[in-house]
């Protein structure tokens, strides 16, 4: 990998979270934990260059890989096989439908950029349902809220909006060890799968208004909903929703967060039409 760098007059761009996985044996538990083989789609966000694109090409998948940095892009196409197609863009602003096409399902399958990961993840659920599968490296810390479960440390937000699309576990760490340039956070594995249906049914209340009130309960955690939550929820709500409002938003599941919602929606119709 440094040969390469060195060859290619290139070094990594901190701003750009480039942290290079250099040990072989790393990439190809990847790919070995991503479970793809020939006739699957696989999309990769920030392949550097190739060592995780080499290991899930070598499966058999259907890999399209999406770099930002045009100046890794060029060196990418002449390491990877003909069969691996590099696409030059900006993950966070591609037009994903013509990139990936009409037809799915897609396993995004990356070491994302640890300044972009959470974004790239929570839209990648929002908008690109095609995609029906993550295995994803992130900071230790980012993977342990995706996973979180209500009443723990790490649950918040980002934990119920995932919550929302799809199920996620931790699968694994990962040592500093092995990238170049070593940072100085550890990393980790998180598989999230798509659910078929969201977990809170659109009629019963709409991912939006779930965020809402999920973005201002977090935003006070150590408070009770009923504060948190004042001018958004009404008082009769928390009853009709059977939870107390002295509750704090980390004892909230997703099905909780909509339950909620739909009350506070119902008795606002009700209020707005009397």
């Amino acid at each position: 990998m440094r040969r390469l760098l060195d060859e290619s007059g290139l070094a990594p761009v901190k701003a750009l979270g480039q942290h290079f996985v250099v040990d072989p044996n790393t990439v190809e538990r990847i790919a070995r934990l991503a479970g793809v083989g020939p006739g699957d789609k696989v999309v990769e966000i920030g392949p550097g260059l190739g060592s995780l694109t080499l290991a899930l090409a070598s499966t058999g998948a259907q890999v399209v890989a999406v770099e930002v940095d045009g100046r890794l892009a060029a060196v990418l196409r002449t390491v990877v096989p003909a069969s691996v197609r590099v696409v030059e863009a900006d993950a966070r602003q591609v037009d994903w439908r013509e990139v990936l096409g009409a037809s799915g399902p897609w396993a995004l399958v990356a070491n994302l950029p640890y300044n972009v990961a959470t974004t790239l993840v929570v839209e990648m659920l929002e908008s690109v349902p095609l995609v029906a599968r993550l295995l994803v490296m992130v900071q230790r810390e980012a993977a342990e809220r995706f996973a979180a479960l209500p009443r723990t440390k790490a649950y918040g937000a980002v934990s119920v909006r995932i919550a929302y699309f799809a199920t996620s576990r931790v699968v694994g760490q990962v040592s500093p060890e092995v990238f170049y340039p070593r940072p100085n956070v550890e990393s980790a594995l998180v598989e999230i799968v798509r659910r078929p249906v969201p977990a809170v049914a659109q009629d019963v209340a709409s991912y939006n208004e779930i965020c809402v009130l999920v973005r201002a309960g977090f935003a006070g955690r150590r408070k009770m909903l009923r504060r948190s939550l004042a001018g958004l929820v009404a008082d009769e709500a928390f009853a009709c929703a059977d939870i107390p409002g002295s509750a704090r938003a980390e004892e909230l599941d997703v099905a909780a967060w909509g339950k909620l919602a739909a009350c506070q929606r119902s008795i606002a119709s009700a209020r707005s039409s009397s």
